[in-house]
């Protein structure tokens, strides 16, 4: 019985806690700022609360849908550049949706970006902002004074925040952005808030997931009717950062005057590369093929990054990437220079690089005649051309890849011995018993007849 009673003793404490744990879930977001503990749950001073909102955008951390996005957001979104806007550590709790809704404006605590025409320039609001609502006193950051009720203390809107370690919080880090950026400039153009950074009235924490995307500024900054684009200048360097013109280092603050004109493309946060919806021009692996048709469709995009010689110490043959020729290209190549020569013509030299090799084997009119052996292309004469028929002779070469001859060779070049006049009376080209199917073939296509025959050609009166 006794240990009944113990039991039954126990309820009303275990019913009390329930009851306080469901009136904190019905409170939902934002009712922490109301909600004060009773003296007797109160828990120690150095013990950190643990908060379910104003941590995250959403309640639960749901995925922030993209109409709450910036404009350029698409899905899937993987946020804005990392090169550009580099990664942050957020250790405040702050519920932009229930300030707002108190009579808050984004004015209210981002005042300074009325007048900010830096991308450098601080606007995350100061301690001396919250103390007028919250009851604390930053005036002295060595040694705040919070607030008596519970949104006035230290760890009600600093994350981890424990009173055992010296009265500090956690750092807040909020890298420079790398680029150029005047909010002046586009609130006195009536730009608002939400243009650039999305609905954050409809959120709690705002994370890095709130600034910019490159394709929405292009709403502006690329219009196809100058007159509609106004003052949004479409220059890269508008707002990119320019590089020094002595390598990818920049001076910061550096006039535009001593720069060197070109974007600066590498930092600390990572390489800065064109995305794909830019002119196609993201630098993924098939970039090596994808690259001509971007560099012929708007050369200006890639000199932005790009001076000249970049181009040109590939394109010159100095350093040539393998993938621009085959590994059998010495055997084909002769084929492509016969079909498009000016192709060749804009890597290669034609004297210097073409001749010397075609000399150098013997596959040129002028090649030397005294020691052909050394650097012959073909085997002897011998061998070559002379019976008996091996199969080295070039006859069977010819069967099994004719390309191979028409690369270097001309039919003028076959007809000189094998024509009709040709050398020694000519080596007659045609199987036994030609003239029985000739007249099918010359009626189908006269053009090879008349490679060796005339038009008038009484030969030819056989198969007509």
């Amino acid at each position: 019985m006794r240990r009944d009673g113990m039991r039954l003793g126990a309820w009303p404490l275990m019913l009390a806690i329930v009851l306080a744990i469901s009136v904190a879930f019905a409170q939902g977001p934002g009712a922490e700022t109301k909600a004060v503990a009773p003296a007797a749950a109160s828990s120690a001073p150095d013990t950190p609360k643990t908060w379910k909102t104003a941590i995250s955008p959403l309640p639960n951390d749901e995925a922030v849908p993209e109409r709450l996005l910036p404009p350029g957001a698409t899905s899937p979104d993987e946020g804005p550049s990392k090169v550009i806007f580099p990664p942050q550590k957020i250790t405040l709790r702050f519920n932009h949706k229930f300030h707002l809704k108190q009579g808050a404006t984004c004015k209210t605590c981002h005042g300074a970006a009325l007048k900010s025409t830096s991308a450098s320039d601080s606007l995350i609001p100061e301690g001396t902002t919250c103390d007028a609502c919250h009851g604390t006193d930053h005036g002295d950051l060595g040694k705040v004074t919070p607030g008596d009720d519970e949104p006035g203390k230290c760890g009600f809107c600093h994350q981890g925040y424990k009173a055992a370690d010296g009265n500090r919080v956690a750092r807040l880090e909020m890298p420079r952005a790398n680029m150029h950026f005047n909010h002046k400039k586009h609130l006195d153009r009536n730009i608002h808030c939400g243009q650039c950074h999305g609905s954050v009235e409809e959120l709690e924490l705002s994370t890095r997931d709130q600034l910019p995307r490159m394709s929405g500024c292009f709403h502006c900054h690329q219009k196809d009717d100058a007159a509609s684009q106004g003052d949004a200048k479409s220059a890269c360097t508008t707002c990119h950062l320019k590089s020094s013109g002595e390598g990818p280092a920049h001076v910061m603050g550096e006039a535009p005057e001593l720069s060197g004109g070109r974007m600066r493309t590498v930092f600390a946060s990572g390489v800065l590369q064109p995305p794909r919806w830019l002119g196609n021009a993201a630098h993924t692996p098939d970039f090596l093929q994808r690259h001509r048709m971007v560099a012929a469709a708007d050369s200006s995009l890639c000199a932005n990054c790009h001076k000249e010689d970049f181009c040109t110490d590939c394109h010159d043959g100095r350093v040539r990437p393998r993938s621009i020729h085959p590994s059998d290209y010495i055997s084909l190549h002769p084929v492509e220079a016969r079909m498009a020569m000016q192709r060749c013509r804009s890597c290669h030299e034609e004297q210097s690089f073409c001749l010397t090799c075609h000399m150098r084997v013997g596959v040129a009119m002028s090649s030397p005649t005294g020691d052909r052996d050394s650097a012959r292309f073909h085997p002897p004469k011998i061998v070559w051309s002379d019976v008996p028929v091996t199969p080295e002779h070039h006859k069977f070469q010819a069967e099994r890849n004719l390309n191979a001859c028409v690369s270097c060779h001309t039919e003028r070049d076959c007809v000189t011995c094998h024509g009709g006049a040709g050398v020694g009376g000519g080596f007659n080209p045609h199987r036994a018993n030609f003239l029985a199917g000739c007249s099918t073939q010359f009626h189908r296509n006269p053009r090879p007849c008349l490679v060796c025959h005339e038009p008038t050609d009484g030969v030819l009166t056989q198969c007509r």
